[in-house]
């Protein structure tokens, strides 16, 4: 794969440049299969709750499996409901649409109509509610749940060896996060040299990262703006009268407190805990800096030698990515299928558009005349690891490719790799922190749609620093950008409930973002590598 850690000759093995291509028939292959599965095999919903026909009409919540789906949904037993709205998100409905629920079956049918991962609406019975009713009065105190795929099913059983190679697979990344991250940023600091280059080189990466996450949060602002997609949206939600204190600066000040580890080595038995590794690496590399030999100089030899080694492990991995990326594909595509994408389309076209622009000009204009590199060939000699994070949906996981091909395609030094990407895959969340303000003023602008107060500038400029602050926090795992959207909108006093909502058309978004949280960091790399004196990114692109 290029170049061996550390060292500036090519490999000459021609064979692993065709490792981005074989990912990327792996992910076509994989998203084939997958939509041949969901089109082919029957996938019955279950919801882990049973009904029966109440006395006045409708059907009552009989029981609630506990940790179910319908446990996390606000459906309570003896609750009674008559209504089940399937499409969401759109401008219109037709009866089609819709379920009326008068028996335990037609439950069961509602779901059966829903593909896996789409959320149903259950209206609740009251006086005038019917299939011909209007939206506006069936949305008032309705519930929602999400289908998911009944265990046992045909479509299950031909999902699981392809989950479990896919889990096997994400397993054998994750655990490389931790010895990785700790051996590269420890050696990457120490071996840095004086003080003067590791405040140089940190200040560097610092700014960068918090100036392109700004700058994707501005843009993401500005697009949302313009298009307005949570004005007149029909999702459903109602304002409440009263809406809860939000805490969200609290939940800010306990990520600051967590940044230091109270005992380090329960730190490195979680992943999640990338920020306190993070600190315990930078101080303890920094400690070595300042040891007088021969104790610093042996410290700096055994995490060098533990990186080479963790490296040689990482390359080991890497050869079964593009079996992996195809697993993964496979369960993705066919365990969610084209479904959740119908609705809220709007909303998805900002996100993506945004995060084009951010990818496609923002970051290309940094490339091109502060780091004096092609984008376009950096794009190519970085595939490997966008296509992973394609795939994975996390730039945690991502980190042993992202490091791998900064560092043996794009040529960039060992001493600015192991510094910049570790500390990137945790802080520089460009396209979480931008999707975040997106969806905050989203729901926004649909609750003031509905009776609540708009967003004004101020309030908006507060959604900025939250989300970068939120992006720095959030962990480099699937998902984890909706996780701290509920911090913000508790913040500024939303209901909560609307992130939920977005959880449907999520998956997509969250694998469009990572590969731009990935891309950012990769073009740090190549941007601090030039800074620093370095000849190395792209002259020439090895394996290109």
């Amino acid at each position: 794969m290029g170049l061996y850690p550390g060292s500036m000759n090519p490999d000459p093995s021609p064979k692993k440049s065709a490792l981005h291509w074989k990912v990327l028939i792996g992910m076509a292959l994989g998203a084939v299969v997958g939509l041949v599965m969901q089109a082919t095999l029957a996938a019955p919903a279950w919801v882990g709750a049973s009904f029966e026909s109440a006395d006045n009409g409708g059907v009552r919540v009989a029981s609630i499996t506990a940790g179910s789906p319908a446990a996390k949904t606000g459906l309570k037993v003896g609750s009674t409901w008559r209504l089940a709205i399937l499409r969401r998100g759109a401008d219109e409905r037709s009866a089609e649409d819709d379920v009326l629920l008068q028996t335990p079956e037609d439950v069961q049918r509602a779901l059966e109509l829903a593909s896996n991962g789409e959320v149903i609406w259950f209206m609740p019975a009251r006086e005038g509610t019917s299939q011909s009713a209007e939206w506006s009065k069936d949305e008032e105190g309705a519930r929602p749940m999400a289908a998911t795929i009944e265990p046992g099913s045909p479509r299950d059983t031909w999902i699981y060896p392809f989950a479990l190679v896919a889990d096997v697979f994400m397993a054998l990344l994750k655990m490389l996060i931790v010895p990785l991250v700790l051996a590269s940023i420890v050696s990457g600091v120490a071996g840095v040299g004086n003080m003067k280059d590791l405040r140089r080189l940190g200040k560097k990466t610092f700014f960068y990262y918090m100036m392109t996450s700004v700058l994707a949060i501005m843009v993401g602002q500005i697009l949302v703006n313009i298009f307005v997609p949570g004005e007149g949206a029909r999702l459903g939600l109602v304002m409440p009268d009263v809406v809860p204190e939000g805490n969200g600066m609290r939940e800010f000040i306990e990520v600051i407190k967590r940044m230091v580890p109270p005992n380090i080595f329960s730190s490195l038995q979680d992943n999640g805990a990338m920020l306190s590794i993070i600190f315990f690496a930078l101080v303890f590399g920094w400690a070595i800096t300042r040891t007088a030999d021969p104790h610093g100089k042996r410290l700096r030899e055994i995490f060098a030698s533990f990186l080479e080694v963790m490296m040689t492990m990482a390359k080991g991995v890497l050869t079964l990515l593009p079996y992996g990326v195809f697993a993964l594909m496979v369960k993705v595509v066919a365990t969610t299928g084209l479904a959740p994408f119908k609705a809220l389309l709007l909303y998805m076209m900002v996100v993506t558009l945004a995060l084009l622009v951010h990818a496609l000009v923002t970051l290309p204009l940094l490339l091109r005349f502060v780091g004096k590199v092609s984008p376009i060939k950096w794009a190519k000699a970085m595939a490997p690891a966008l296509f992973t994070a394609f795939s994975t949906s996390s730039s945690s996981m991502t980190l042993p490719v992202t490091m791998e091909t900064v560092e043996h395609r794009g040529r960039v030094s060992n001493k600015v790799t192991s510094f910049t990407l570790p500390l990137g895959a945790t802080v520089n969340m460009d396209g979480t922190a931008l999707y975040e303000c997106i969806g905050v003023i989203f729901l926004a602008q649909y609750y003031a749609s509905v009776g609540g107060n708009p967003l004004g500038l101020g309030q908006q400029a507060f959604v900025v620093i939250l989300a970068l602050l939120a992006s720095v926090g959030a962990a480099g795992i699937p998902s984890a950008g909706l996780v701290m959207m509920l911090t913000i909108l508790a913040a500024l006093r939303l209901p909560v409930e609307g992130a939920a909502l977005l959880l449907a058309v999520d998956r997509p978004l969250d694998m469009l973002r990572t590969v731009v949280n990935v891309w950012s960091d990769t073009c740090a790399a190549a941007v601090v590598s030039r800074s620093e004196g370095e000849e190395g990114p792209l002259d020439p692109i090895v394996g290109a």
